[in-house]
């Protein structure tokens, strides 16, 4: 543990330059019960807080080396955190889920479901995009990046990343409906 007139920063340069858990462990520990109230106003779940708040950091753990000192530590974690948790929200809120009964057979069931057809449908109708616009997909919604994030990485602004995103998608869903055809 070090003391609290280390910097925030300071542990991040130690972290990266050392690879050292402890450097980390410490930022951590000065932030998660933060980060897990700030989860748990927003979801309302313990269950699911505690999980976000996992995620979070490990997202954190991976992404450390990006953080360039623009802002506060805390204001970068908090803001991957609402990010975070309001992605997740509005992903459960638009994803049904369906719990199994275990003495079903999951193989033989998703055969005959049509939703299977349609993922199939759908991993056909990938192969007509580019591979940038798959690459922006999946920053979007598979490694779930904020934006800002996209627009940092590919070196582009946020709104030209917005504009990508939505033709993208408008692309597939009309690759999807000529297919269904």
């Amino acid at each position: 543990m070090y003391s609290p007139q280390v910097r925030d920063e300071e542990l991040i340069r130690l972290y990266l330059n050392t690879q050292k858990n402890d450097y980390f462990e410490t930022l951590y520990n000065r932030y998660v019960n933060k980060i897990y109230h700030r989860c748990l106003s927003l979801t309302k779940d313990t269950a699911q807080a505690e999980d976000f708040t996992h995620d979070i950091f490990l997202r954190v753990f991976g992404n450390l080396g990006r953080f360039q000192e623009k802002s506060a530590f805390s204001t970068w974690l908090y803001s991957i955190s609402y990010n975070y948790c309001m992605d997740q929200l509005r992903l459960a809120n638009r994803t049904t889920t369906i719990t199994l009964d275990q003495e079903h057979d999951y193989l033989a069931e998703t055969e005959t479901d049509p939703v299977h057809g349609q993922l199939q449908q759908l991993a056909f109708v990938m192969k007509g995009i580019t591979a940038e616009e798959t690459q922006l997909l999946r920053l979007r919604y598979e490694e779930e990046l904020d934006i800002k994030l996209i627009a940092q990485r590919l070196n582009l602004n946020e709104s030209a990343v917005k504009m990508r995103l939505k033709r993208t998608r408008d692309k597939l869903r009309r690759l999807y409906d000529e297919q269904s055809l």
